[in-house]
């Protein structure tokens, strides 16, 4: 099993569906984790790995806020000294056509998908690059890498984050820092209940593992990531969609 024990990490989006999955996959292996969300949201995802036996925190943070970013690392690196991993998860959905699309469905997508990474990697990069060390995973998305009718913020978000951490990736490899990124294709979660029972069965008969995924599968291949054995992997998006694209 993948020892994180001692390691540091911060979860965004960490309320529920996959954010709560990684939070509490990376608790299970060791971390400690700060679990972060709007208001107390992420408090029933704490008391999960409470109750598992886990050591984490539940973290009151606006993503698309730089002050609320900025005290979130600042409060992490004063009760621990270090932040070992970052997980950009946080992301929200306004799906419209484009010629009907608002513009503050664009703003509001891009601000919480992409900008809140940049925000959150700018900050988290000083102590990575004080002790050498750190693991920044972010969470975007097969829609990213492929398109799709109806998501063009979204879209343009997700594969925006694979870009970027690409860019960072290669800024910060020499001071022992890996950036990656995780792109899940169909997830069971409150976000694609949204998508129709018919779209949802359109969308499992292209996937060649025949199911849908789950919140699980995407924990583990970023517990991959942050883990030691991923040290000689940066810049590189790992596909979790059972092979619906490829």
């Amino acid at each position: 099993m993948l020892d994180l024990s001692g390691k540091i990490a911060i979860v965004t989006g960490a309320s529920r569906g996959i954010g709560r999955a990684i939070a509490q996959t990376l608790a299970a292996r060791g971390a400690h984790v700060m679990a972060a969300a709007r208001g107390e949201n992420a408090a029933a995802t704490v008391a999960l790995i409470d109750q598992a036996g886990g050591r984490s925190e539940c973290a009151t943070v606006d993503v698309t806020d730089h002050a609320s970013i900025a005290a979130l690392v600042g409060d992490t690196i004063a009760s621990h000294g270090r932040i070992d991993i970052l997980v950009n998860n946080a992301g929200i959905a306004r799906d419209q056509l484009l010629l009907r699309m608002k513009r503050s469905d664009w703003d509001e997508v891009i601000a919480t998908n992409l900008t809140a990474a940049f925000t959150a990697v700018q900050a988290a990069l000083k102590p990575m690059l004080k002790q050498r060390s750190g693991r920044i995973i972010s969470i975007s998305s097969i829609v990213g890498q492929t398109g799709n009718p109806g998501q063009a913020n979204y879209a343009a978000s997700k594969a925006g984050l694979i870009g970027f951490s690409r860019a960072v990736a290669r800024e910060v490899a020499s001071r022992g820092i890996t950036v990656n990124v995780v792109a899940p294709g169909l997830v069971e979660t409150e976000m694609t209940t949204a998508i129709s029972a018919r779209a949802q069965q359109e969308w499992a008969t292209q996937i060649p593992l025949g199911r849908i995924g789950t919140p699980q599968d995407v924990a583990a291949a970023v517990c991959f990531l942050a883990s030691d054995e991923a040290s000689y992997i940066t810049g590189q998006v790992l596909a979790v969609n059972g092979g619906m694209y490829m």
